[in-house]
């Protein structure tokens, strides 16, 4: 790296390592992100939470999505779970993205079509309308865009749009359910559906009643640990109503996170591989913690086996701080709380 960009990431460095310092007074502030994009829309929430707690959070609660049609919901749950979009026959989107495992499947990488083994590690899709950007690199910029991706995949669901257009009008249900919703099946259709149920799919926890004053919602533990997370400066990338999803950040702000690796991959690149520009290596999407306790192994390479593991790692590499056991040990119990604690896709129901 040049030497413009080695100072610019000892600025950045250097800020995340006095946030915890100066945290009483930048919750006072608006939270802002990476410069080079612009955040989506947070869901609508209500002002009288925040003011129930006596100050502006930097988590903000969710509210369910609004404005969705059910019969499309209900369609694009139908296609989630198709595998005959796929081009084995053997694989569908809730493959990878098991919604009784957390919307992910516990592997480090993913195994799609004819058993071939992907090179990332496939995101929880139960946050997925919250963020700003689709996959890790940010490469798509809506749901709709994200799906041509996993279809024509060959470590995915290997197919084209033609093989799952046809296999859909072949089938009644599915030929008069598209007819009635969108006129006929077609490619703008099926996107359409599929994300339509991933709107669906983030619902409220038990963090969300705390931030509309209900001091019991969470443990002692979980609350104390919430204040560490704030106080160590998480919240500088972890904030929002999808407690990120909203900006992208460097892994290994702090620390080289790829030196204690056997190399580095092509997908380790991050960011890097969508814009070619140096400042973007090693830059990933940050992700939602909601659900976070039920999506192990963590981070794009799946290295991180449990959330203990995942929460010393962030400190060291992220932060450069080392957290005891008793700190992550309550920074767990308040992750445990942004479990939803609805059905996922309750609007569709």
């Amino acid at each position: 790296m040049g030497t413009t960009l080695r100072a610019s990431w000892r600025v950045a460095a250097a800020g995340v390592a006095l946030l915890g310092i100066g945290l009483a007074l930048a919750l006072t502030l608006p939270v802002r992100e990476h410069r080079s994009v612009s955040r989506a829309p947070e869901p609508a929430t209500s002002p009288a939470p925040l003011a129930a707690l006596g100050r502006a959070e930097p988590i903000r609660p969710l509210r369910p999505a609004e404005g969705l049609d059910r019969a499309k919901i209900e369609l694009g749950r139908r296609l989630f779970h198709e595998t005959g979009l796929s081009g084995d026959g053997a694989v569908a989107c809730a493959t990878c993205h098991d919604l009784a495992r957390g919307g992910a499947d516990g592997l480090a990488v993913s195994l799609g079509a004819g058993g071939r083994a992907g090179s990332i590690n496939a995101p929880t899709i139960l946050n997925a309308a919250l963020g700003f950007r689709q996959y890790w690199d940010g490469r798509a910029a809506t749901l709709e865009e994200q799906i041509d991706g996993p279809l024509h995949a060959p470590h995915e669901m290997a197919s084209s749009w033609p093989k799952a257009l046809a296999a859909l009008e072949a089938d009644p249900a599915y030929s008069t359910s598209f007819e009635r919703l969108y006129g006929g099946v077609t490619e703008d259709a099926v996107r359409n559906a599929l994300a339509e149920f991933q709107r669906s799919l983030p619902a409220p926890a038990p963090f969300d009643r705390f931030l509309a004053g209900d001091g019991a919602a969470i443990s002692a533990d979980a609350e104390a640990g919430y204040r560490l997370f704030k106080s160590l400066g998480c919240v500088a990338c972890h904030q929002g109503a999808g407690v990120g999803g909203n900006m992208f950040q460097r892994m290994g702000l702090l620390a080289d996170y790829f030196a204690q690796r056997d190399g580095v991959t092509g997908v380790d690149l991050g960011r890097y591989n969508v814009t070619g520009r140096e400042e973007d290596r090693f830059v990933f999407k940050v992700p939602s913690l909601r659900n976070v306790a039920l999506t192990a192994p963590y981070f794009h390479d799946g290295s991180a086996a449990t959330l203990e593991e995942a929460v010393r790692i962030m400190a060291r590499y992220q932060l450069g701080r080392s957290v005891t056991g008793e700190e992550t040990r309550l920074i767990v119990a308040f992750l445990h709380t942004l479990t939803s604690t609805a059905p996922s896709g309750g609007a569709g129901s």
